[in-house]
């Protein structure tokens, strides 16, 4: 591969111009036709094989009535009663316009009664039925909802939308992310680099590989449902990924230009070292997020593919783009110093820094890993400590959903739901369904059996007279909660009904009972991702080492990483479980209440996590290996390489950091927990991890770090990292072995 990319490399420099206007073209193509395309994006929350989705199924088929998207018209008033007359027939005015609707299957009077009529009598909701799901009707249908308020409003009525409709098709922000991320990355670069062209490079390759891969994201959404907090993680790791990549190949062609190599050759030569390292780093990104298909869950495959396409893309411009515009800048990347350094002495030669030895540089970074790697267990036991004191949180983690609750109170749907849990309890904006299979007898009776049942759990407010299907064989009952939809005592009551109350109330009779309902359907999802995430992480763990061991020839390195990576991971769960479920600094990112973790985080950021910490560990450990390689002694190699790589990962980290902390400026409580576990993961990996624990765990390791059996070493492929290095005078095997027996 490295022949292959170096290849690549130097004919991408040479023939700069074809393939920038080839890049150029192929972004504008999938742009206009994204756009013209225009799929969207669709929330369709459906989890295959859960009892929340057989509930759903049930409707369907013999309740269609049912089983369509529902929401809540909330009408209030700040004097009098929404009973008073001229209020009344206001409010009766925007009912009809619901009624009018499209797809509108039913909507209830808010003025029939005490169950639609607070107690104080200032607030009142109409209950509205689509014969459509969320995803189906989509945004058109939503303002549609919206405009019908304009009588109620015209007679000094607040009308707020809530339930299920508004919440899952509400519009999300990101804030000032993109902004912030590339505000920090330009200056970061400058600094590190002293070059405009090395500080407008990999931020141009991020964003046009970010353009291009969130275009065809949206393509794909012609082909399947991809979710609305999609794009917005494409772009959190788009960005993060792209600078990064660049930023690697970046830096290993400077080395090798301020080592006197002619540009085009030094292209070629960092494309199939530095390059190849991006490629295997990439590709474990890229396998590990499509793992997460092994969730079960539709949508959250489709987050993996999404995400995946546009890393994949950032590698792709990474190891071609680049080297067209390295080509285009020359040795203009070096900052004046250096190229007057350069000019001074113009010695050409093959290999970067082999007359000079690197253990001479006193370099902070270098004094810091000499330091480390002469005083490994002090080292390796303080940063262990830290590691698991941040994990420690995990421990307490809950996964569920965060309900409205939770959204801002400039949104129409947070504003109805506190309306809602004020008039009518905390359990009303999470109402549970139970769908009766009344089977070929269709007796009724049950239904009463089963009311009474579930009326006398302590977990339950109210519970509606049952709704029977024309056929007389399905019928169906709301059941509130006394608690809200994201708290776990609701997720006790729906295991319990499920468990105990309605088995026993159906045993012995012909009936069917399903709890379903949206709340049901999040609990349903927090279970069944609970009980894959331990196979997840072991079949993502199991390829990463695999991987590793092909690429460093080695035991015990692919080992040592993934259980480093394991150690860093938890560290980011902890935090992210002290900051949102336990609220511990959640004013600080603007969150007005715990929250549980959301489902699909914990895999989601372990499958990107693992992938992007192989970034450092492919760079830095590649960056060993060619100096154990050259026939450096083990510590010696681990003080070259980390001082080699230790100015570049900094400068990587504290982009990404800046790239993710962005987020969290974002509405969306999703968006926000992915945001400080990646920007805490990262800072974990880049400093604790790789700036100590690695160096110091090979320096207790010794020799044996290298070491492969020869049998096994002949049944795996070759991918050599160190491309067209110099050959040195021992392998890495033979000197491995030395010690190892």
């Amino acid at each position: 591969m490295s022949k292959w990319l170096h290849r690549i490399g130097t004919s991408s420099a040479r023939h700069r111009r074809w393939v920038v206007a080839g890049w150029v073209l192929f972004a504008l193509f999938i742009v206009i036709f994204n756009r013209s395309l225009s799929a969207g994006t669709v929330d369709n929350f459906e989890v295959p094989g859960v009892e929340s989705q057989q509930a759903l199924d049930l409707l369907k088929t013999q309740f269609p009535e049912r089983s369509g998207a529902t929401a809540m018209v909330v009408f209030h008033v700040g004097e009098g009663s929404v009973t008073d007359p001229e209020i009344a027939q206001a409010i009766e005015a925007t009912v009809n316009d619901v009624r009018n609707m499209p797809n509108v299957v039913s909507v209830t009077d808010p003025l029939a009664g005490p169950r639609s009529v607070s107690r104080a009598g200032d607030t009142a909701f109409a209950a509205v039925q689509f014969d459509k799901t969320s995803a189906e009707l989509g945004s058109d249908v939503l303002q549609a909802l919206f405009a019908t308020s304009s009588p109620a409003e015209n007679a000094g009525v607040q009308v707020e939308y809530g339930g299920e409709l508004p919440t899952l098709l509400k519009e999300r922000s990101t804030g000032p992310a993109e902004a912030v991320g590339i505000l920090a990355a330009l200056v970061i670069l400058f600094i590190t680099f002293r070059s405009f062209y090395s500080m407008i490079l990999p931020l141009g390759m991020a964003i046009l590989g970010l353009v291009a891969g969130l275009s065809l994201v949206g393509l794909m959404g012609a082909v399947i449902e991809i979710p609305s907090v999609a794009p917005r993680l494409g772009t959190m790791i788009g960005l993060g990924v792209g600078i990064d990549y660049a930023l690697f190949i970046l830096s290993r062609h400077r080395d090798n230009l301020q080592a006197g190599m002619p540009v085009v050759e030094s292209i070629g030569r960092t494309n199939s070292t530095a390059g190849q390292a991006v490629v295997v780093a990439g590709g474990t990104v890229v396998v590990a997020i499509l793992g997460l298909q092994l969730a079960g869950i539709p949508f959250v495959a489709a987050l993996g593919y999404s995400a995946s396409l546009v890393v994949a893309i950032a590698v792709m411009v990474a190891i071609t783009l680049l080297p067209a515009f390295l080509g285009f800048a020359g040795e203009r990347v070096l900052s004046k110093s250096d190229r007057d350094q350069l000019r001074e002495a113009p010695l050409r030669i093959d290999t970067p820094n082999d007359d000079s030895d690197p253990l001479a540089q006193h370099s902070g970074w270098v004094r810091w890993a000499h330091w480390v790697a002469h005083h490994p267990w002090r080292s390796s036991i303080a940063a262990s400590i830290i590691l698991l004191a941040l994990a420690i949180p995990t421990l307490d983690m809950r996964l569920g959903q965060a309900d409205a609750g939770t959204d801002p109170t400039s949104t129409t749907h947070r504003r109805a739901y506190d309306l809602l849990a004020e008039g009518f309890g905390p359990g009303f904006n999470g109402p549970l369904l139970i769908s009766v299979d009344l089977g070929p007898t269709g007796d009724p009776s049950v239904l009463t059996a089963i009311s009474s049942a579930v009326a006398a759990d302590p977990g339950v407010q109210a519970v509606s007279p049952p709704e029977t299907n024309p056929a007389g064989d399905t019928a169906i009952i709301t059941v509130i909660p006394t608690t809200t939809p994201q708290d776990e005592a609701t997720s006790s009551l729906v295991h319990r009904l499920r468990g105990t109350t309605l088995p026993q109330v159906t045993d012995g009779t012909a009936a069917t009972a399903l709890v379903g309902g949206p709340t049901a359907g999040f609990i349903d999802q927090s279970d069944k991702i609970s009980a894959r995430l331990p196979w997840f992480i072991a079949a993502v763990v199991t390829m990463s080492f695999l991987l590793l061991t092909v690429v460093f020839r080695s035991i015990l390195v692919p080992l040592k990483a993934a259980l480093l990576n394991l150690l860093s991971i938890g560290a980011a769960y902890g935090v992210v479980v002290a900051v949102f479920q336990w609220g511990w600094g959640r004013s600080l990112i603007g969150l007005d209440e715990a929250v549980p973790i959301a489902s699909f985080v914990p895999m989601m950021m372990f499958a990107i996590l693992f992938g992007l910490s192989m970034d450092y560990e492919v760079f830095i450990l590649s960056r060993i290996r060619e100096e154990y390689h050259r026939g450096h002694s083990n510590i010696d190699s681990v003080v070259i390489g980390l001082g080699a790589t230790a100015k570049v990962i900094t400068a990587a980290a504290l982009i990404m950091i800046s790239v993710f902390l962005g987020f969290v400026a974002s509405d969306d409580p999703v968006v926000k927990m992915m945001g400080v576990g990646l920007a805490t993961a990262v800072a974990v990996d880049a400093t604790i991890v790789r700036m100590v624990l690695v160096p110091s765990t090979m320096a207790l390791i010794g020799d044996p770090n290298w070491w492969l059996p020869r049998w096994l070493d002949r049944l795996l492929p070759h991918i050599d990292l160190e491309g067209e290095a110099e050959v040195a005078p021992r392998s890495v095997q033979d000197a491995a072995e030395e010690t190892a027996v």
